[in-house]
C-alpha cells in the first residue's frame, strides 16, 4: 500500500459574517465542511466542482494559508493543523502552491531572478553564489531561456508567467504542490503545454499534486484519483477511471453529462440540473444537493449522507445503491 503523504480528516473552514454597529458575528459562510481525503507520494488527486464549491478554500487551508475551523491536517504523520506561522516556516519548502492567476501571483517590482530566488533566500540553506545557477536550471526545466531572469513579469505572456510561477514553486524541491486552477486562466493551446510540463516535472521530481480544477477533461488527463465537491463537501471520491466511466453520485453524473461529446453517440443521457447552488451561508438541511437532485426523497432532506464505499469508490448519497442498481451498474 502506498504511504500517504497528506491526510485531511473532517476538515472544515468557516468565514464569519459580521454585521451591526459593533460588527459582531451574525453568521458564517461554510466554505468547507467535514472534508476527509488523502494524497499519496507521487500521486495526483484532482478536486473538481462548480465555482464556489470550496475547492480553492480547501487547497489554501491544506497549506495553511487559511486557518481551519476544525479537523486535522496531517503531513508525513505530523499534525500541522494548529502550528503557528513560525512553526510552519520550515515545512513551507515541502508544501508549495501554484496560483490561478499568473498576472496577480508574481510581484511586478521583482525581476524573474528575484522571484525564483526568494524561496531559496527565505529557506537560507542555499549559498548566494549557487542561487543563480539554480535559477538558470529551474528556468530551463520549465522551458524558458536563462536570459529571462533579468526581465520583469509584464514582459511575458500568460503562459510564460505561469511557467515562472511553477519554477518558483519547485525551487526547493517540494513533495506536495497544490495547483489551484493552474491552467484555467490560459488559452486552450497554452493549457496543453503547461499540463504536459506539470506531468513531466512530476515524473522527474516525484512530487504529489492536489490539482484543483473545473475542467473535467484536464482532470481526466492528469489525475490518478478524483474528488468531487459540492457546497463545501466531498460527494464522491475514487479512481479517476471509475469516476469517469461509472459515476455514482447524481451530481457527478450531471457534471460529466455537461462535457461536450466529440460525437452524438458518446453523449450521456443525463437530466440537466435545475436551480442554483444554495448559499454556503445558509446551506440546506440534510444532503446539500437535495434541492437540485432529481432522485431526492424525504430522507435526503433531513439526514446528511456519509461517504460510504461502493465498489472501491466512496460516495455520499443515501440512494447510490438503489439508483445504480436501477441503471444496471
Amino acid at each position: 500500500m502506498t504511504k500517504s503523504l497528506l491526510e485531511v480528516k473532517n476538515l472544515s473552514v468557516k468565514f464569519p459574517i459580521l454585521g451591526g454597529l459593533f460588527q459582531r458575528e451574525i453568521g458564517a459562510v461554510h466554505a468547507v465542511s467535514d472534508v476527509t481525503l488523502s494524497v499519496a507520494m507521487g500521486e495526483t488527486l484532482g478536486v473538481v466542482g462548480e465555482s464556489g464549491c470550496g475547492k480553492t478554500t480547501l487547497g489554501r487551508a491544506i497549506v495553511r494559508l487559511y486557518e481551519p475551523s476544525q479537523g486535522e491536517i496531517i503531513y508525513r504523520g505530523e499534525d500541522i493543523t494548529r502550528k503557528s506561522r513560525a512553526e510552519m516556516r520550515p515545512l513551507r519548502r515541502y508544501m508549495q502552491m501554484i496560483f490561478q492567476d499568473p498576472y496577480a501571483s508574481l510581484n511586478p517590482r521583482m525581476n524573474v531572478r528575484a522571484i525564483i530566488e526568494e524561496p531559496m533566500r527565505l529557506a537560507g540553506d542555499i549559498p548566494k553564489a549557487e542561487r543563480v545557477n539554480r535559477v538558470v536550471e529551474l528556468l530551463e526545466m520549465v522551458g524558458l531561456r536563462p536570459d529571462a531572469m533579468n526581465r520583469y513579469p509584464h514582459e511575458f505572456s500568460g503562459g510564460q508567467r505561469q511557467r515562472i510561477g511553477i519554477a518558483r514553486a519547485i525551487a526547493l524541491k517540494p513533495e506536495l504542490i497544490v495547483a489551484d486552477e493552474a491552467v484555467s486562466a490560459l488559452d486552450v493551446s497554452i493549457q496543453a503545454q503547461v499540463i504536459n510540463l506539470l506531468v513531466d516535472l512530476q515524473k522527474k521530481l516525484g512530487m504529489a499534486y492536489l490539482f484543483i480544477a473545473h475542467d473535467l477533461g484536464v482532470v481526466r488527463y492528469i489525475c490518478d484519483r478524483v474528488a468531487v465537491m459540492y457546497l463545501g463537501r466531498i460527494v464522491e471520491i475514487g479512481n479517476a477511471k471509475d469516476i469517469y466511466e461509472r459515476p455514482l453520485h447524481p451530481y457527478t453524473k450531471a457534471l460529466l453529462g455537461a462535457i461536450p461529446a466529440s460525437h452524438p453517440r458518446f453523449r450521456r443521457n443525463v437530466q440537466p440540473l435545475v436551480g442554483d447552488v444554495p448559499s454556503p451561508a445558509n446551506p440546506p438541511r440534510g444532503c446539500a444537493f437535495h434541492p437540485r437532485c432529481p432522485d431526492a426523497v424525504e430522507r435526503c432532506k433531513t439526514s446528511v449522507p456519509e461517504l460510504s464505499d461502493f465498489n472501491g469508490v466512496k460516495v455520499a448519497c443515501h440512494l447510490a445503491v438503489e439508483i445504480n442498481k436501477r441503471e444496471g451498474k
